[in-house]
């Protein structure tokens, strides 16, 4: 039950995104679906270490993924900035909207498949889904620390989603980080990190979500590098 809550409280969260959007407080909004991305990765965490993971808790995750980290977040750029755009603007909110869903249903499947290495479980194939809620909201956080009226202008809005929908169905090996072995000794190092992580996101939250944002970007290339080595590591193992 602890894990289903949790991920019922991540789709309330994402949902009521939309109720501060309509009432245009964005800075309200965006923190919803920060607090959706936490609660997502506590359900995930909580259900591995009781023991309660199911067909229905991980069907029950992926739509509350669906609303919280696709349709709320593209409805926020769309009542941000979209709507400028006319009949365009709607089309790539749809677009990035469709493939949220093609992503997840992709990653359902994946789960059932057999034979997988363990060290493949690192990896996502393509962006996650709070990873690319948080891409796709990228211009929006930007705004809330610079007038540049670039970053609110339509077709930034509609370049980031254009690229974030085709980084989520992409074959591009991204850091999964639910499997990092931390060495005897440093159990404190991951604790630490999250202390200061919290603190710098009490103290400046949009300067430290563009922080985090950005080291995830600058890691994309690194998640390719280290996927495709161990599968050459594999392949010479053979």
């Amino acid at each position: 039950m602890i894990p289903n809550a949790l991920t019922m409280l991540a789709l309330c969260s994402g949902l009521t995104a939309f109720r501060f959007a309509f009432n245009e407080d964005w800075q309200a909004a965006v923190l919803c679906i920060v607090a959706a991305a936490i609660l997502d990765t506590l359900d995930g965490r909580a259900a591995r270490l009781l023991g309660l993971s199911s067909k229905f808790g991980a069907e029950l995750d992926s739509l509350s993924d669906f609303f919280a980290f696709g349709v709320a977040p593209a409805m926020l750029v769309y009542l941000w900035a979209l709507h400028q755009a006319g009949g365009l603007g709607w089309v790539i909110c749809m677009l990035y909207c469709i493939c949220m869903a093609l992503r997840l249903a992709r990653f359902n499947t994946a789960l059932e498949k057999p034979n997988v290495p363990a060290w493949a479980k690192g990896f996502f194939t393509g962006v996650p889904a709070p990873a690319a809620a948080g891409l796709a909201l990228f211009p929006m956080i930007l705004s809330f620390q610079t007038d540049a009226a670039v970053v609110r202008h339509p077709a930034t809005a509609i370049c980031v989603l254009v690229v974030v929908a085709g980084l989520m169905v992409s074959r591009l090996p991204t850091f999964s980080f639910k499997n990092v072995h931390i060495a005897k000794g440093y159990a404190w190092a991951p604790i630490l990190a999250a202390l200061l992580i919290v603190g710098a996101a009490i103290m400046v939250p949009w300067i430290t979500l563009t922080v985090l944002i950005g080291l995830y970007i600058a890691l994309l290339p690194f998640a390719s590098l280290a996927f495709h080595r161990r599968v050459r590591d594999g392949a010479t193992a053979h």
